[in-house]
C-alpha cells in the first residue's frame, strides 16, 4: 500500500509548492491534511480516490460533531428516540452512510480481483470462512468501513498535525529528521528503507505520548475481576484518561510535559516504565487493528514533506489543544513553510 501513499502524499506536495513558489507562504495544514488521509484511506482501504469518498467523509465528519455533543450533554433515557432536528438529522446522516458504504462494497464484490486493500481483503477472508456463524453479514461489513474510513482518518491526520506542529517549534528536530530521510531515502521512501528512519520514529512516538490522537480509552469487563486492590464486577465500564497517563511524571520524569524524542531511542519498550504507560493504540488483544498502517502512513507523509519544504511555526499560531472525540488543534495548524 506503500505505492498508493506516495501517490496521494506526491499530489498534495505538487500542490503546495506551486503555491508557496519561491517565497515563504503560511498555510493551515490540519485541513490539508485531514483531505491527504481521506484520499490515503479512500485508496488503501477501499480502492478508490477522495473524489469518490468525499461525500462520506463530509457526512462521517457532521456525524461525530453530533456524537462529541451528545456526550457533553445530559442523558435523557429515550430521548434519542424523539424527533427532534437534530435527531432526524442524525439518523439521515446514518442511512446515507451506510448507503453510500453498501454502494462501495457491492462494488468491490463485482470486481475479479478485490484483495489489493483492506476491503477487499475483508471480503476476500469473509468468503473462505467455514463456519457460517464466523462469516459477517453486509450489515456487519458496513460497521468495519465506518471505522476504517472514520478510524483511518481522523486520527492519523491529527497525528500529522501536531508532528507538523512540533517540529515547527522544535527546528533542531526538523533538521535531524530531514538530514535522515535524505540520507535513507534516495528518492521516495517505500516499505524496505521506512524501518530505517529510527529518528523520525523517535519524532513519532513522542508526538503520540504528548498529543494522542485518542484522549482516552473504553474497556467493559466481561467477567469479575479484581484488578489491585478494586474488585470490578463483570459489566463494569472503564475509562482509561490516556492523555493523563502520557502526561503522568512518575512514569516519564520531570520533562513529562517536553518535546523529548531522545527518550525513545531504545524504542517504546525501553521508554516506558510500565507496559501500560504508553497506550496510544490501546493494548493487549484489543489493541487498533490500524496501528502499522496509521505509523506507516505517518512516516511516509513526514518523510516526504521533510524532503520537499522547510517549515516553522507562523506567528499567527494559536496553540490550543481540543479534547474532543480526538484531539485537534482547536484554532487550527499555521505553519510558515518554504519550499527547499
Amino acid at each position: 500500500m506503500v505505492p498508493a501513499m506516495v501517490a496521494s502524499t506526491t499530489q498534495m506536495l505538487e500542490k503546495w509548492e506551486k503555491i508557496v513558489g519561491d517565497c515563504e507562504y503560511e498555510m493551515e495544514v490540519n485541513k490539508e491534511l485531514h483531505k491527504l488521509t481521506a484520499d490515503l484511506i479512500s485508496r488503501t482501504a477501499f480502492g478508490s480516490n477522495y473524489e469518490e469518498g468525499n461525500h462520506i467523509v463530509k457526512m462521517q465528519e457532521e456525524q461525530m460533531i453530533y456524537v462529541s455533543e451528545s456526550l457533553r450533554s445530559v442523558y435523557i433515557p429515550g430521548f434519542r428516540f424523539v424527533p427532534t432536528k437534530k435527531n432526524r438529522r442524525r439518523w439521515k446522516l446514518e442511512r446515507e452512510i451506510r448507503s453510500a458504504f453498501r454502494k462501495l462494497i457491492q462494488k468491490k464484490e463485482g470486481e475479479r480481483e478485490n484483495c489489493g486493500n483492506l476491503l477487499g481483503l475483508l471480503l476476500t477472508t469473509n468468503k473462505v470462512q467455514e463456519r457460517e456463524d464466523q462469516k459477517m453479514d453486509l450489515e456487519e461489513i458496513v460497521d468495519e468501513c465506518k471505522t476504517f474510513y472514520f478510524a483511518g482518518k481522523e486520527t492519523t491526520a491529527n497525528l500529522l498535525t501536531w508532528v507538523v506542529v512540533l517540529l515547527a517549534v522544535h527546528t533542531e528536530w526538523q533538521n535531524k529528521a530531514r538530514e535522515e530521510v535524505l540520507r535513507v531515502c534516495k528518492e521516495f521512501p517505500d516499505a524496505d528503507n521506512l524501518n530505517d528512519l529510527k529518528i523520525v520514529e523517535m519524532i513519532v512516538n513522542e508526538t503520540l505520548r504528548l498529543y494522542s490522537p485518542a484522549p482516552f480509552l473504553q474497556r467493559e469487563t466481561n467477567k469479575d475481576v479484581k484488578l489491585g486492590r478494586y474488585y470490578l464486577p463483570s459489566g463494569t465500564q472503564l475509562d482509561l484518561p490516556i492523555s493523563a497517563i502520557h502526561h503522568d511524571t512518575s512514569l516519564w520524569g520531570e520533562d513529562a510535559e517536553d518535546f523529548n524524542p531522545q527518550r525513545f531511542i531504545g524504542g517504546p519498550s525501553v521508554a516506558r516504565k510500565h507496559m501500560a504507560a504508553f497506550v496510544p493504540f490501546g493494548l493487549g488483544p484489543r489493541i487498533c487493528v490500524g496501528q502499522n498502517l496509521a505509523l506507516i502512513e505517518t512516516k511516509v507523509v513526514l518523510a516526504m514533506l521533510l524532503q520537499r519544504f522547510s517549515f516553522v511555526i507562523s506567528p499567527t499560531y494559536v496553540h490550543a489543544p481540543m479534547l474532543d472525540i480526538t484531539v485537534q488543534p482547536q484554532y487550527g495548524a499555521h505553519i510558515v513553510l518554504r519550499k527547499l
